[in-house]
């Protein structure tokens, strides 16, 4: 008997939402690594010479602040998928008894974009034949039906990238030549803080050098506070 191959349905591809969340995630995730593991080399490197102490609280911190990130991604990007499908329920079940009203809300859609409201209503018409519930939610809330935010994805883009930003000042702080492993710790946190100011601003279509800066501002406030604590120990 001949095997009958059917075929696998496609995969659906990301929109651009889905993608912008796993690279914030990321950002966000890069940015906390850099500075929270400085500020524990900068406190237990004030109070001791000792490298392998250094090294062994700076990796604790890095290894806690990606988890700790991680599960805080989670959490929180679990939660905005929940409200998308409990939305999309209840617009499912407004087509059901109100799809009159949910033509207009449509049509309003594009009458506030210019359309005269003949055409509009002609538009909405038309759009809520082919697919009612896409049509509305997308309206209402700018969700693709069938898309929703990836917790997964968030926490495994946050851990990677807290533990990746964690990395420079820890090497830095603890494979550097110790007559110059301050200044090369504080230049490199300085310069990671850029970075992830920069993409931060890229990816929210913000200020670009307003992002930088007040990076690198936390960055150094961050360095100084942790410094002054390990003074006092």
């Amino acid at each position: 008997m001949k095997a009958i191959n059917v075929p696998k349905p496609k995969k659906q591809k990301k929109t651009m939402a889905e993608r912008s969340n796993t690279l914030r995630a990321g950002v966000l995730g890069s940015n906390d690594g850099i500075l929270t593991v400085v500020g524990v080399l900068f406190s237990v490197a004030v109070a001791t010479t000792n490298q392998f102490t250094i090294f062994i609280a700076g990796l604790s911190d890095l290894i806690a602040c990606a988890f700790s990130m991680a599960s805080g991604e989670y959490a929180s990007v679990s939660s905005q998928k929940d409200t998308e499908k409990a939305a999309i329920e209840k617009e499912r079940e407004l087509i059901k008894t109100n799809y009159q009203d949910e033509v207009q809300v449509v049509a309003d859609f594009y009458v506030e974009r210019g359309v005269t409201a003949q055409t509009a209503l002609e538009i909405a018409e038309e759009l809520m034949k082919k697919d009612a519930l896409g049509t509305v939610v997308k309206v209402k809330y700018d969700l693709d039906l069938g898309h929703y935010m990836n917790p997964w994805d968030a926490a495994f883009s946050s851990l990677v990238a807290a533990s990746s930003g964690g990395i420079f000042p820890l090497f830095a702080m603890t494979l550097l030549p110790v007559s110059i492993q301050w200044p090369g710790t504080i230049i490199a946190v300085t310069l990671s803080v850029a970075l992830t100011g920069f993409l931060s601003a890229k990816l929210g279509d913000g200020l670009v050098k307003t992002a930088i800066i007040r990076n690198v501002i936390v960055g150094i406030i961050t360095m100084i506070i942790h410094y002054s604590v390990g003074l006092m120990l």
